[in-house]
């Protein structure tokens, strides 16, 4: 009888040949997603119910060519199928093999066998090949490979219950695929190599025949990275291994392809015919000549992609701005509410209530670009547009998957962020990720109106003041592309680059069930674990600029009231500024006011940009309290720029002169165009890859931001 209790079922397979489908398919809504053990792969497992009283637990490994773990997802799933991640251990593999591809994809079948695990074979997409006259006599196959063939198509559910039979007969009778029979120089080389690993280090002893066919075929070596003996022995004995393999005529790093696609080749001898048919079938060349074409493609291209950037920008607007106004009123009730309590009413509507919307907010722009993405994967498109860009970003250590995260990022980069999920090289990710928040999103926009529209605008019109605009949108772009090269350079010196290969998928009708599943898993991932990040930044930021509060300052602004007579809300403004420049975070941005000095920051300057950090649009409201007009003034407000335009220094050597210049005002637009885009981004990069990655690049943008508005401020002053 089957184990009800332990039983694990690892779905595995090439990428597009529907394996996600057949997991939906499989589990419905009871899936989880969340990540595996040390890294930020997406894991996701769910419950598949065979029968009232038998329940399987399903995990969808990441889309794999081959076990020759050469990138981190392909890493996950040889750690998963050989049992070295603790309790994902499974009992039976499901393999999902495209029924048009059938010899290519039962490569990795062929290399699964050597684990020992009983194995399914799920011939999925047969309603396509059915209809381009391709007929497999999937018995016969099931015969030949000694486990169960169950013909599928997984985006319509079809061939569910046979396949649930396949896997309850596997579990039972331990179902195990034939295996090629290697040479004798391979056989030499395996058991040598078990010998060698064995006196370096006892964990390697775990490992499969397979795996170590693997170690000597794979010329990066990456399942080594799994013992913890002495690499340099390590890497010895594999070269020894390697040298046993090349004396008995094999080429080493080829003979593993020769031998399983010579082993497969008379299995699927007579498994395979192809009639004619009179149904009509895409033809993804002829598209494709379109499509892939060098010039006419990159502009359909151009305007797919400024379609889908400006309808995350524009679709998600009024969400967006419903959302605002929700927590906005929510806020205004609290207020009132709160009122004989003022502390707590800070804490409420500033603090918790803020929080909240600073993610929530993000929402609507996470959910249409995966649309989008979504989308653009299940039509077949996506693969197309990476392979369009790929030459372009080749030369600083990018590849065309990258595009679509870093035009998200326009928008805001926390969507862009998630968006690298689709990269599967980690070293790529890393690098789109870290240079993610160059590009400039909207909230940066407020401030380069402010700016432009007091210090260009009137002197030199609005040809020169659009051109500025653009100008403050392309230069995170001219500093990102010099930063993808040197990180490029920097990140993993000594390992293999791996080369961008995708397989170009069938063009197909998106699959709505997906589309769905995908946009809840996204918007859920983000609330559930990037939320909680965010909303943390921001009470942190409340307290910093809310504490101390001591009841004198009011008073002594009460008491000089006086004479100034001015109107209860002009008094709240003033007692607000006073508040906000005592607080912790004001006396902060006064202590590192000389460090901006250089850049033409007085301390008012210096205590926005640190009080923008949730939210880099906050900036004109907090330079709107600093100069006692109230936080509701926004980039258009002609108070605040009558304000900015005639504040003057305090003290110092400049006390008397003006704050704000065109040299001020182009040091802080290039300070904010290159600044981390703000705390929520931080919390996403911390959550995508880790918190050194997160700090770091905060630090790194920060410093690089501080240098380029000193530099700035000092050559426009030069020539003024």
């Amino acid at each position: 009888m089957m184990d009800k209790s332990l039983s694990t079922i690892a779905l595995i397979g090439n990428p597009n040949t529907g394996k996600t489908s057949l997991f939906n398919a499989l589990t419905g809504q009871k899936q989880r997603v969340g990540n595996y053990p040390g890294v930020t792969v997406e894991k996701k497992s769910g419950l598949w119910k065979l029968s009232p009283t038998e329940t399987l637990t399903v995990i969808d490994l990441p889309g794999t060519y081959s076990l020759s773990a050469q990138t981190i997802d392909e890493r996950i799933t040889v750690d998963v199928l050989s049992g070295t991640i603790p309790d994902l251990s499974p009992s039976l593999m499901i393999i999902v093999i495209d029924a048009e591809n059938l010899q290519r994809n039962l490569f990795l079948a062929s290399q699964a066998s050597e684990l020992g695990v009983p194995i399914v074979i799920a011939l999925n997409c047969w309603d396509i090949a059915e209809r381009k006259g391709i007929q497999i006599d999937s018995k016969l196959l099931e015969k030949r490979l000694g486990v169960p063939v169950v013909p599928t198509v997984a985006n319509q559910a079809k061939g569910i219950d046979s396949l649930a039979l396949a896997v309850k007969t596997a579990l039972n009778n331990k179902a195990i695929m034939v295996r090629p029979k290697w040479p004798e120089p391979v056989q030499e080389a395996v058991e040598t190599l078990k010998r060698d690993l064995s006196d370096i280090d006892k964990t390697s002893q775990s490992l499969s025949n397979g795996e170590i066919q693997r170690l000597i075929f794979d010329a990066s070596s990456a399942v080594t990275e799994r013992l913890k003996g002495d690499q340099t022995e390590i890497s010895e004995a594999i070269e020894k291994a390697k040298e046993t393999v090349h004396k008995g005529g094999f080429h080493p790093n080829a003979v593993e392809s020769i031998i399983r696609f010579r082993f497969l080749k008379p299995i699927l001898a007579d498994i395979i015919a192809r009639q004619a048919t009179l149904k009509k079938a895409i033809h993804t060349e002829s598209i494709d000549q379109l499509l892939l074409h060098r010039f006419w493609g990159l502009v359909i291209f151009v305007g797919m992609m400024y379609f889908v950037f400006q309808s995350v920008y524009s679709w998600s607007g009024p969400f967006m701005q419903l959302i605002e106004d929700g927590i906005a009123h929510v806020q205004s009730i609290a207020s009132s509410a709160l009122v004989s309590t003022p502390m707590l009413q800070s804490l409420i509507v500033d603090g918790v209530l803020s929080g909240v919307g600073a993610f929530v907010i993000f929402l609507p722009q996470i959910l249409v670009l995966f649309l989008f993405i979504s989308l653009l994967e299940e039509t077949g498109y996506m693969a197309r547009a990476a392979f369009l860009m790929d030459k372009l970003f080749q030369w600083c250590g990018l590849n065309g998957k990258s595009f679509v995260p870093l035009l998200s990022s326009y928008a805001c980069a926390i969507p862009g962020i998630l968006a690298t999920r689709t990269i599967n090289d980690k070293k790529i990710r890393i690098i789109t990720i870290m240079i993610a928040p160059l590009m400039s999103c909207s909230a940066r926009l407020p401030i380069y109106i402010l700016m432009i529209g007091i210090f260009v605008e009137p002197i030199y019109g609005p040809a020169i003041s659009g051109i500025t605009l653009f100008f403050m949108h392309f230069i995170g772009v001219l500093v990102a592309a010099p930063a993808a090269y040197l990180l490029n350079r920097c990140i993993q010196r000594k390992s293999i680059a791996t080369p961008f290969v995708m397989e170009l998928p069938r063009y197909r009708v998106p699959n709505l069930k997906n589309i769905c599943s995908r946009i809840y898993e996204s918007g859920y991932a983000f609330i559930s674990s990037a939320g909680t990040l965010i909303f943390a930044f921001t009470i942190v930021i409340w307290a910093l600029f809310y504490f101390p509060r001591p009841a004198s300052i009011e008073s002594e602004i009460r008491s000089q009231n006086t004479v100034e007579l001015l109107d209860e809300s002009s008094l709240q403004a003033k007692i607000d500024s006073a508040y906000l420049e005592n607080s912790f975070g004001g006396q902060l941005g006064k202590g590192l006011q000389p460090i901006f000095n250089s850049a033409g920051y007085d301390w008012k300057i210096t205590v926005a940009v640190i009080a923008s950090f949730p939210a880099r649009e906050v900036i004109i409201a907090t330079l709107g309290i600093l100069y006692s007009l109230g936080g509701e003034m926004d980039e258009n407000s002609r108070d605040l720029r009558a304000s900015l335009k005639n504040a003057t220094w305090e003290d110092g050597e400049r006390k008397g002169q003006p704050v704000f210049n065109l040299a001020v005002a182009f040091s802080i637009m290039i300070f904010f165009a290159l600044c981390m885009q703000c705390g929520a981004t931080v919390a996403i990069i911390a959550q995508e890859l880790n918190w050194f990655w997160a700090i770091g690049s905060f630090i790194t943008l920060s410093s690089m931001a501080w240098v380029a508005s000193i530099l700035t401020y000092q050559s426009i002053s030069f020539f003024l």
